[in-house]
């Protein structure tokens, strides 16, 4: 008996001693444990948990959206999104700020459409591609709310996308009481997109994102009204003796120009002038060699291709040339300063002139750019449709097709070295900023020639070429070379070269000489 208790005793000691021992061990384990930090969480798994939760909020908020009743917003906002398709409802606005008759209203019209032809198909041809986001149910919207479901991919919004893209560029150029009423009908679409069923809020946000930024970037394309500076024309020419009336002056307006009312504003401005409107058939360039042949002042009304061709009649009769800016973008009159009919009027009274460079493409002068690759391609896609759907719809159909697979690089031999490319690039002059496709320049009359190529590798894709032609200095790295010169020879492979000088297409055959012509052309601008 004494020898159980013991052994009892024994083991209740030992039982003990483990308990403490395990509880001793457990206690510095979890605070072992403890002290130790937490494992890291990989970027996978973060953007993952990301992912998830966003994709949560943007569910709930359109379940919030699909709960909501707003009185006539059932009857109104169904049709507005419908009115949004294939960009109409925009087309509308800009015919309408385009009839006004003001041209800086005009002006956001021109920048309006080129935002949305090219936030279009960068969205719908480009990023819905590289995203698979199924569309949202809308199994507890009213029936009356309904919209057809697109086939498309959800994220972004296409719709979105286009009406920021509208808006934003309305709002650099038109006046408040103009910009703000477009771009409240902008918002109503955006929103009218989750309203309907069709997108996610998350889309809707991405789209209108996308379209800000592309409705900003048209300002490298083109400058707006506050941007665009006079570029300065160091050689100046004495001061004309030229009758206040126009008595002299030929002016030559571009049939497809605004013919009406550009020859108004010139008959009210210089009532003795020769006004000269060619009928559609006919020969621009022969039109222009006549009226210079007779003229003290040559005047052109219309854009820069047709600019550049009166330039080549003015140097051949060594004429100066009055610029009427009558086109869609007149980069040459604007980096002169000459902004309205009126402006070249002022201009021309003023009485004063500057030489300027003009370049020269296989004996074809251009003012502002010639360029190969993309450029030409674009201008030829455009230029196929426009007499049937109009300008800016066969832009956006243009840029569509080329980023779609249309595009091809060229195989080019640039002063003997081979090169494949995207685009060519040859600027009459300095031009201010890097980038394949710039716009503004300072002087007229430098004597170089801006040289710009974007080649063609494996690393370059179709897409973020057309980014870096857009965006200018995105995107733009060893495959984007620029250097000046004073001459330029190319040639391809297959001995003919498509070119685009001034925004006109032509093919020539053999090497092509770039060459310039040095403060050869006297133009009339209000240097004061």
């Amino acid at each position: 008996m004494r020898t159980n208790r013991m052994i009892e005793a024994m083991s209740s000691r030992m039982s003990s001693r483990m308990s403490s021992a395990m509880s001793s061990a457990m206690s510095s384990a979890m605070s072992s444990a403890a002290a130790r930090p937490a494992a890291p969480v990989s970027r996978r798994e973060w953007a993952s948990r990301a992912r998830s939760r966003l994709g949560a909020l943007d569910r709930r908020l359109f379940a919030a959206v699909a709960r909501a009743d707003w009185p006539g917003g059932d009857r109104v906002l169904p049709a507005l999104s419908r009115a949004a398709d294939n960009s109409l409802l925009w087309a509308g606005f800009a015919a309408g700020l385009a009839v006004s008759g003001r041209r800086r209203l005009r002006r956001a019209a021109t920048r309006g459409l080129l935002a949305v032809s090219l936030a279009s198909p960068l969205v719908n041809l480009a990023t819905k591609q590289a995203f698979g986001r199924s569309r949202p149910s809308g199994v507890n919207l009213p029936l009356a709310r309904l919209l057809a479901m697109p086939t498309s991919t959800s994220f972004p919004s296409g719709h979105s996308a286009s009406a920021a893209a509208f808006a934003t560029a309305v709002a650099m150029e038109a006046p408040a009481r103009v910009a703000v009423p477009v771009a409240l009908v902008a918002a109503a679409v955006c929103f009218s997109r989750v309203y309907t069923g069709v997108h996610y809020p998350g889309d809707v946000l991405a789209g209108a994102g996308i379209g800000v930024a592309t409705g900003l970037l048209t300002r490298r394309l083109w400058p707006d009204a506050a941007e665009a500076g006079r570029a300065r024309a160091a050689a100046t020419a004495p001061l004309l003796d030229l009758d206040p009336r126009g008595a002299g002056v030929v002016a030559v307006i571009n049939p497809s120009a605004e013919t009406a009312q550009v020859a108004d504003e010139l008959r009210a401005g210089l009532p003795a002038a020769d006004i000269v409107t060619p009928g559609p058939d006919a020969d621009i360039a022969a039109v222009m060699r006549e009226a210079a042949g007779r003229a003290s002042v040559l005047a052109v009304a219309g854009g820069d291709g047709t600019a550049s061709r009166a330039a080549a009649a003015a140097l051949e009769h060594g004429r100066p040339l009055l610029v009427v800016p009558a086109g869609t973008f007149d980069h040459f009159a604007r980096t002169l300063g000459i902004e309205s009919p009126q402006e070249a009027v002022a201009a021309y009274r003023s009485g004063q002139a500057a030489t300027v460079d003009v370049g020269e493409a296989a004996g074809r002068v251009f003012l502002n750019n010639a360029g190969l690759g993309l450029y030409p391609a674009l201008v030829d896609r455009r230029e196929a449709r426009e007499h049937r759907i109009g300008k800016w719809p066969a832009l956006l159909w243009a840029l569509g097709e080329l980023l779609a697979g249309g595009a091809r690089p060229i195989e080019v031999e640039v002063d003997g070295t081979p090169y494949r490319a995207w685009l060519l690039f040859v600027g009459n002059c300095r031009y201010d900023v890097r980038g394949a496709a710039p716009t503004r320049r300072a002087r007229l009359e430098d004597g170089v020639l801006d040289i710009r190529l974007l080649a063609a590798t494996g690393r370059l894709p179709r897409l973020r070429a057309f980014t870096s032609v857009i965006g200018g200095r995105l995107g733009l790295s060893r495959h984007y070379h620029q250097w000046k010169a004073d001459t330029l020879h190319v040639t391809t492979p297959s001995g003919k070269v498509r070119l685009a000088c001034d925004g006109e297409t032509f093919t020539v055959g053999g090497p092509v000489a770039f060459t310039k012509r040095p403060r050869a052309l006297a133009v009339l601008r209000d240097i004061g």
